[in-house]
């Protein structure tokens, strides 16, 4: 594995990361630091937010962090607002953010776990990419990475709610990727596969099932946050990506292909 790091691949950038006191979105926002970014952390979960921004300070990043419920009608316009006013622009913005009561079957699904999903995923996805399109019209362009799953683009049972939100994000992004393009405001989509809290909650839960799944990844393990999920958000941030939008990137080591 290379370990090198262009540090400076995204020096001089801001990027907004929502969902990024854990997970995918913690590694992506420690990837982004790393290569040189300034970044804004938002998420609702006020304790586990404020842990993960001492842990990149500790490590010299550029952090601030922003306590947001994205439900909130007024938060996307609050977000970038923020941003704004503690690093003066924004080039970039990761909606990573998710919420969902599932897994369920299909038939169970209520009202609410359909609210709370799409009013987190796709809603605030909207409302963020409306928010930031001003700033990047003023800065000549910009970049948006919006999070996909796998579990929309193949399905996936007892996530019926959560596959329909996902594929929301990806028909918006490509629709707004086709849009902006002449303004030089890119919009692409990432599916990862990666090792997360709730992945290794789930491999103690039922080992012999995590590991059936594991097995079926080509690539015989799953995604690394850090270095696997964020280097290529990273990439699609910079300048090296300046040709590459309206994609729909898998980062699943080969599990699921693309459909």
């Amino acid at each position: 594995m290379n370990t090198r790091v262009p540090a400076t691949l995204l020096d001089g950038r801001v990027a907004i990361v929502t969902g990024a006191a854990r997970g995918v979105g913690k590694g992506i926002a420690a990837a982004l630091t790393e290569r040189g970014a300034s970044v804004l952390l938002v998420d609702r979960d006020v304790e586990l937010l404020h842990a993960t921004t001492d842990d990149l300070r500790k490590s010299g990043r550029a952090v601030e962090a922003l306590v947001a419920d994205l439900r909130d009608p007024d938060s996307a316009r609050h977000i970038v607002a923020t941003t704004l006013d503690r690093f003066g622009t924004v080039h970039g913005l990761v909606n990573n953010a998710i919420a969902t009561n599932e897994p369920k079957p299909f038939q169970d699904i209520t009202r609410e776990d359909y609210d709370l999903v799409f009013d987190v995923g796709p809603r605030a996805t909207f409302e963020l990419m409306q928010a930031v399109y001003p700033v990047f019209v003023d800065n000549g362009g910009g970049s948006i990475v919006n999070l996909g799953s796998g579990s929309g683009t193949i399905g996936l049972p007892r996530f019926g709610g959560y596959a329909g939100a996902k594929e929301a994000i990806r028909g918006m992004s490509k629709v707004a990727a086709l849009e902006w393009g002449r303004l030089n405001i890119r919009v692409n989509v990432v599916c990862p596969y990666a090792e997360t809290e709730s992945i290794r909650t789930w491999r103690e839960w039922d080992p012999k099932t995590y590991e059936r799944t594991v097995r079926g990844v080509p690539m015989g393990r799953l995604g690394d946050v850090v270095t696997d999920i964020g280097p290529a958000v990273a990439f699609l941030l910079s300048d090296e990506a300046a040709f590459v939008t309206a994609q729909t990137i898998m980062l699943d080591g080969g599990a699921a292909g693309f459909r």
